[in-house]
């Protein structure tokens, strides 16, 4: 896979998925199309690989940009579903606009509402298209599901599954997908990261020691949850508008952003997952935040071999900020990434982690995040450094996607995507329950949040509800309960 990874080259055109509907101009909500389901796309026989879009906000957008501009292509659109129509006509323009001779999606080809990833699923072909699956994590397993069932090769977005029986169903359809010879990539895009890659075969080889520590920092301002609903929306929706701060689809700002943090602390580990995970969370004090998240996070993990890894992130403004993870051996330390998943890798003559600058911009002409870093002529407490990366991880896994669709070769990262997933549900569960956590006790929880997930519409009855002042109920640790 790393080699694979590493003779894709890039585009100066990869879009950032928190831009990409920027670009899309304004328009009014009443604009979608809705249509009737095709079979698939009836087309001329070429080895043009086709995308069906389910979740047309910016990750999914920016995935679309990914897949088009591979050398491992021709990719088309064909198919687009969301449950907000704005969005989606959004997207389409945007996408239209940049790469007109690769969307194909006319309007019976766009689909509306919460079956809508049905419709656009049987528009691809079996065995060689593309389901992308970027809907919010709530819905993931039920997607991922119906897709496998179809014949179709998945590319999941983060996160997996908002709860333990969520994740079961991420494997099982792994396993089935494993089954068909599909092919399963998931949004931890910096697996496919060049630096990362030979920051991990230098660890393996023995360069810093025995791994006894590993500390993982996202610690940036987020805004809170708004109580003052629309009086003309409809309180389901309102809900999944706001997503990371409602626990049930997203899983919580925690789960759904951190994953990355948390998926680098199980590769350093050499994907073996903590037996134990304990923490303690909370929120400002003059917090006028109405969503059940957070601001405050701290998980300590303890692997079988009594390593620790921590995991610090917070969630305020006007605080000190650090996007970064650091890996400890008996013999020196490393830093693994930096600023906005930057491959910012190298490795300390000892245990002293003096900070890297880092800063990151976005380029609006190249679509990318300009990296700078302070020269390190003069630092002697750094015997190896990565050199800056030619390409984006995001387009990296999707150059490595696509190069296993064209040459058949195994891809499935169902399993351990959903494993990461469990362990932030872990420190999620620690953290709110206030009490340590065990992996064997959520490899068996039957815990759900939103048990009618697989059919539910816009007029099922929310999982949750607010209080007469629009404030959803917060995690209280020694009360609540989620395993």
């Amino acid at each position: 896979m790393q080699q694979d990874t590493q003779l894709s080259q890039p585009s100066a055109g990869a879009k950032s998925r928190r831009e990409f509907l920027k670009l899309g101009g304004k328009l009014t909500a009443g604009a979608a199309l809705a249509g009737v389901a095709m079979p698939h796309v009836h087309a001329a026989e070429d080895n043009t690989i086709r995308l069906a879009l389910i979740g047309t906000g910016g990750r999914g957008s920016g995935a679309v940009i990914n897949a088009f501009e591979s050398p491992n292509g021709p990719c088309k659109l064909v198919a687009m579903a969301d449950i907000f129509p704005e969005r989606l006509e959004g997207s389409h323009k945007a996408l239209s606009q940049q790469h007109a001779d690769k969307v194909d999606v006319p309007p019976e080809r766009r689909f509306l509402g919460f079956d809508g990833y049905k419709k656009a699923i049987d528009c691809l072909r079996p065995g060689t298209d593309i389901a992308l699956l970027t809907t919010y994590p709530a819905f993931r397993p039920v997607h991922l599901d119906y897709a496998v069932s179809k014949g179709v090769n998945v590319f999941m977005e983060k996160s997996f599954a908002v709860d333990p029986v969520g994740v079961r169903r991420v494997v099982k359809a792994g396993e089935t997908a494993k089954q068909k010879n599909l092919k399963i990539a998931a949004g931890l895009m910096c697996r496919h990261s060049v630096n990362r890659q030979e920051l991990i075969k230098r660890i393996r080889d023995g360069e810093l020691g025995p791994i006894h520590l590993i500390r993982a920092y996202r610690m940036e301002p987020c805004g809170g949850m708004s109580p003052r609903r629309p009086p003309d929306m409809k309180e389901l929706i309102w809900q999944i508008r706001n997503r990371t701060h409602i626990l049930w689809v997203s899983g919580g700002l925690w789960a759904e952003m951190d994953i990355h943090q948390i998926d680098e602390i199980c590769w350093l580990k050499d994907d073996h997952y903590p037996v134990t995970a304990h923490g303690i969370c909370g929120r400002a004090a003059n917090s006028k935040d109405a969503g059940q998240g957070l601001d405050s996070f701290s998980v300590e993990y303890t692997f079988a071999d009594g390593a620790k890894a921590y995991d610090v992130v917070r969630y305020l403004p006007n605080c000190y900020t650090e996007f970064a993870t650091f890996v400890h051996g008996t013999q020196r330390a490393a830093q693994f990434s930096g600023t906005v998943h930057a491959g910012t890798c190298h490795i300390y003559r000892d245990q002293r982690c003096a900070p890297v600058k880092v800063s990151a911009k976005y380029n609006r002409q190249t679509g990318q995040y300009d990296y700078s870093q302070e020269a390190l002529k003069n630092r002697d407490d750094i015997i190896w450094q990565a050199p800056k990366e030619t390409y984006t991880c995001w387009q990296a896994e999707w150059n490595v996607l696509l190069n296993s669709i064209r040459k058949d070769l195994p891809q499935n990262e169902a399993q351990r995507a959903a494993y990461s997933n469990l362990t932030g549900l872990m420190g999620r569960a620690a953290m709110h329950m206030g009490r340590v956590i065990t992996w064997d006790e959520m490899l068996k929880s039957n815990f759900e949040l939103c048990p009618n997930i697989d059919t539910m519409t816009e007029d099922s009855p929310p999982p949750v509800l607010p209080d007469a002042n629009g404030i959803y109920p917060a995690p209280i640790p020694g009360q609540w309960v989620e395993v």
